[in-house]
């Protein structure tokens, strides 16, 4: 629900939400329905639905303006919560690397092993190949260690050397294992990204998900409004913050340091441009790291098509946070003060720099819902969707 005008002192909410992402909305739903708090979401965007946000671009064509989201999850609650919501597209999401003049499966299969080698091996014969070039290790204490003590130098250098770089602007080897833990190497020819029991897509697009998540009498949504802008003058009861924690408390201890996205938009007066909805690009010459044709992800029908070329920068929106280790020092730092700071719960990617996926989020607010309503003296499970 939104206001057709500002808020004043005389409104009073329950919760102030900050941020109209996963987080905030999710949250946002199951106060107001489940325990009828009175929620106002604000956003400085001037849309619903965080870095989700999908809209139809100039041609007509579905795009996700902030990038590729692709659902997928091993909760059922999570798919069952979001199903209140939307209809699901079944999608399996595929990605090709561009490698070697040659577009191959990432993450590496059998498939790509072969293509790029000329060979003709089975999978007994991958986990050979693999095993002969991998680098064994005592310590794996980075990014780099766990791709090389899996696949070796050459494979390294080809997949991840270069698009590590350019995704977070310094070495692999400068970053917590976890990032490319994310991307396993196969040795059968499971070309999918991802290998999740639940793989879909909202059938109307993920802003339409939002739109009736939040389509609730109890919950006000101001777009394009800053929480400078209403912490002095909306009376409220408790502060969610889905905002950078760092910037909450005026980055007292120094800014925790993202990576951001330029994105590179383009209608073309064709049907299909490429076979996959994304092609990584890892080699360091080519200055941007992937490309993402929509109509794959949505199943649209249309004579155009749309892509998008992203571009990696220190600068602009907050979208990952860096995975090092004196990032996360410092943001225990935050953490710390966060615990410390009454009447305010910060959640979300932003407010606890981490990266979630999309269902992890879900999950975090439903978590935290759990513990409201159980504080409230309701029993959460009798409420879960």
């Amino acid at each position: 629900m939104t206001p057709s005008s500002s808020s004043t002192r005389a409104d009073r909410y329950d919760y102030l939400i900050v941020g109209g992402g996963f987080a905030g909305s999710v949250l946002a739903e199951r106060l107001a329905s489940q325990l009828d708090q009175k929620v106002l979401i604000i956003d400085r965007r001037n849309h619903i639905g965080g870095n989700a946000y999908d809209c139809l671009d100039e041609s007509g064509v579905m795009i996700h303006r902030y990038g590729p989201h692709i659902f997928h999850t091993n909760a059922e609650r999570v798919l069952s919560y979001l199903s209140q919501f939307t209809e699901w597209r079944p999608y399996e999401h595929r990605v090709l690397a561009q490698v070697d003049e040659k577009l191959v499966p990432i993450p590496i299969n059998l498939t790509t092993i072969n293509t790029l080698y000329g060979l003709n091996l089975d999978s007994a014969g991958a986990a050979e190949f693999l095993a002969a070039r991998a680098v064994p290790s005592t310590t794996i204490s980075s990014s780099r260690d766990v791709v090389v003590s899996a696949v070796g130098e050459e494979l390294y250098q080809k997949f991840f050397e270069g698009y590590t770089r350019k995704q977070w602007g310094v070495d692999a080897s400068e970053l917590d294992k976890a990032v490319t833990s994310r991307v396993p190497t196969r040795t059968d020819a499971d070309d999918r990204y991802f290998q999740d029991k639940f793989q879909c897509m909202p059938l109307h697009g993920y802003t339409r998900m939002f739109e009736k998540m939040i389509d609730h009498p109890n919950i006000t949504f101001m777009p394009s409004t800053d929480y400078s802008q209403v912490k002095d003058t909306v009376d409220f009861g408790h502060l969610v913050y889905c905002g950078p924690v760092d910037e909450y408390f005026g980055f007292c201890y120094g800014k925790l340091p993202y990576r951001s996205l330029r994105f590179e938009h383009s209608t073309l007066d064709q049907e299909q441009y490429q076979h996959v909805a994304v092609v990584n690009y890892p080699a360091p010459e080519v200055p941007f790291t992937r490309i993402t044709e929509y109509k794959h992800l949505t199943g649209q029908k249309h004579p155009k098509t749309s892509i998008t070329r992203e571009f990696p920068t220190a600068e602009g929106d907050p979208y990952y946070p860096i995975p090092a280790a004196e990032n996360a020092t410092l943001y225990k730092r935050y953490e710390e003060l966060a615990e410390r700071t009454p009447g305010v719960t910060f959640t979300g990617r932003l407010g606890t720099y981490r990266y979630y996926n999309m269902d992890q989020v879900v999950a975090q607010s439903l978590a935290l819902f759990a513990r409201i309503a159980q504080e409230h003296g309701e029993v959460p499970e009798a409420m879960a969707a």
